[in-house]
This record gives C-alpha cells, sequence and structure tokens, in this order.
C-alpha cells in the first residue's frame, strides 16, 4: 500500500466526504505496517528496534539509538529516509564539529553589504545525528532548542524548522575510546532510546548472504526501497495516533511507572514527568501500529523500557555489582501491577 490520502478533515472540500474514524484508523495502520514491511526488507533482523523507530515516528519524538559500530544504526536512519518523500539531512558529528555547523550561521554578502543567514542542516525533516557523542558537549547543545521547541534561534531571530521535525541519532557505547557523554538535559529530549545488539546467528548469515552478493564493498543497499509516505501523511499519522482512546487506568499505569523510578532501590536518579508523557504517546503509537482502537497496557509495557533508560542512573553500589539499567527497569516493570482491561 502506497500513501493514499489519509483523509484531512480540516479541508473543507473534503469534510462532508471523510470517511470514519475507523476507517482513518485502519488506513493509517496499513500504511504504517507496509512501511514497516519495507524497512525490514533493508535491516536484516534488528525487528524490534524497527517497531521502536516506528513507534517514536508516530508519536512525533526523536530517538537515539546505541551500539557498537557495524550493526546498521545509520542503515535504518537510511532506509527510514529512503521510504520517506520529505527532507532528509545527515550530520556525522567529529570533534571539531561546531555548533554553527549545526543551527546554520550569518554570512556577509559582499554585493547587499549586509549579512544573510545560512540555515543549517537542521531545517529538514529527518535529521541524523550520526555519532552524536564524538563531538563535545558545546556542539550536542546546538540540538536542545530545536528537538524541544521545534525552531533555532539566529542572530536573535526564532526560526521554525519544517514539519514533521524527527531526529535520530546514533551514538556509540561510552565505554568506547572517543566518545563524550551526553548530558541528562540532551539525553530527556529523547522520548526512546534503542539498544542494537549483535544479530542471530541464522540472521547474521542472512545478512552475510544479502551483503555479498551486493555490488556495495560491505554495505546493504536501500535504493530498492519504495516511497511509501510523504510529510504530510505522517502528519496525519501522528494526529491520528494522538487521537487514539486511552482509558484513565492506563494512563494511570503510565504514570506510575514513571513515579515508581524515583524512589526503586537501586536506582540513584529517577525520571521526570516527561516520561509520563512519552509512554503515554509510545503507547498511542504502538496501538495504531498494531491496528488497536484503543491502548492497552501491554502499549505502555511494551516500549517502557525504551522510555527509561536513558532517564534513570543507577545506584553505584548495583553499579560494582555488574547490573544493568535495563535489568533493574525489567524488576521494576514486572512488579508494577498492570491494570486488567
Amino acid at each position: 500500500m502506497t500513501s493514499e490520502q489519509i483523509s484531512d478533515p480540516s479541508q473543507p472540500e473534503v469534510a462532508a466526504a471523510a470517511p470514519s474514524v475507523a476507517t482513518q484508523r485502519q488506513r493509517a495502520s496499513q500504511l504504517a505496517q507496509a512501511l514497516r514491511l519495507e524497512l525490514r526488507k533493508a535491516v536484516v533482523g534488528q525487528v524490534a528496534v524497527i517497531d521502536d523507530v516506528l513507534t517514536a515516528l508516530l508519536a512525533g519524538g526523536h530517538v537515539l539509538v546505541e551500539g557498537v559500530p557495524g550493526l546498521g544504526k545509520t542503515l535504518l536512519v537510511r532506509a527510514l529516509a529512503r521510504c520517506f518523500g520529505g527532507e532528509f539531512s545527515r550530520i556525522q558529528f567529529t570533534p571539531d564539529l561546531m555548533p554553527s555547523d549545526v543551527t546554520g550561521h550569518a554570512v556577509y554578502d559582499m554585493q547587499s553589504e549586509q549579512f544573510k543567514l545560512r540555515k543549517g542542516p537542521v531545517f529538514t525533516n529527518l535529521l541524523l545525528a550520526d555519532e552524536i557523542n564524538r563531538a563535545p558537549a558545546k556542539t550536542q547543545a546546538a540540538l536542545l532548542e530545536v528537538m524541544q521547541e521545534r525552531q533555532v534561534t539566529l542572530e536573535g531571530r526564532a526560526l521554525p524548522v519544517p514539519q514533521p521535525f524527527l531526529v535520530l541519532a546514533t551514538q556509540n557505547p561510552i565505554e568506547q575510546e572517543g566518545t563524550y557523554p551526553l548530558p541528562e538535559a540532551e539525553l530527556d529530549r529523547f522520548m526512546l532510546k534503542l539498544r542494537m545488539d549483535y544479530p542471530a546467528a541464522d540472521e547474521e548469515l542472512e545478512l552475510v548472504r544479502q551483503v555479498t552478493r551486493s555490488a556495495r564493498a560491505d554495505m546493504l543497499d536501500v535504493a530498492p526501497l519504495r516511497t511509501l509516505i510523504q510529510a504530510r501523511d505522517v502528519l496525519a499519522l501522528q494526529k491520528i495516533a494522538s487521537e487514539l482512546p486511552v482509558d484513565d487506568q492506563v494512563l494511570d499505569y503510565a504514570v506510575r511507572l514513571a513515579r515508581a523510578t524515583r524512589t526503586w532501590p537501586g536506582l540513584a536518579m529517577g525520571a521526570g514527568p516527561r516520561a509520563s508523557i512519552a509512554l503515554v504517546r509510545g503507547g498511542r503509537a504502538r496501538a495504531l501500529l498494531r491496528g488497536g482502537d484503543f491502548v492497552l497496557p501491554d502499549d505502555i509495557k511494551g516500549c517502557a523500557l525504551a522510555v527509561l533508560r536513558h532517564r534513570v542512573r543507577l545506584s553505584p553500589e548495583l553499579d560494582i555489582e555488574g547490573l544493568s539499567v535495563d535489568q533493574v527497569l525489567q524488576q521494576l516493570l514486572d512488579q508494577v501491577p498492570a491494570p486488567r482491561l
């Protein structure tokens, strides 16, 4: 299914013939599932990561993907950009990258004898911030304003970025050489933090088979992928997802999960209210992705690890014992009771 118009009821000429809410939801779900199948053609394995990236796309949130080099983090974003008809920009973060290389700067024009604004690569729909933790803090901070407020202040002027706007950042594990850890304020602006692990044996076999057949050296080719979705379609999908009904008990469950991190034994720092909001937005997006008419507690639970893992900090004693944040959060998810609907 290609991007057949998901009708926009705000247009007066189609308002009279606008399809029902249920029909709109069904179309939106089919389009999201078609996008999922297309991405799986390029990215072998990593099924859960693909679903999480689509969750963020439908929820209008930013994504941080972590993993060792060579697992396909950049490939996943390039594949999504190939299926998306909007604007796409890539910034390769390096230690010498300046904030103005990200946001843009004023350039003196000799002919008009005036300064002109040259917009940076952040003025796009889909931004790949590749190896974001290879740049120092002042360059990382160039993304703070645009990620939260969808605008960039240049020479005292607030310039909005195109909508939809999504930052997909990749980072190497901070134990690796030449990395700068991201500050908490920036981490909190990412709706999801995803972990990309080594592929399973059969997936790696299929990956090697495909890549060695390709003419593109050691990488999979995204050129055969079809463009399925335009910028206006993404905005329509996000609107439909945001209007999916959430029962008060499910809403309460999302808030209880986030609040539990603040007093949970073994966590030195808990998640703030942004986590509660991200859980509900993520739950709505996952419900739409599976074709549901309302949000289930399992939709909230399904995105909880990705929402919470970068917003909490382990206490030093558990760190010494070798426990991971995910293990502690999994205990929390197992013990906080979910409502029965």
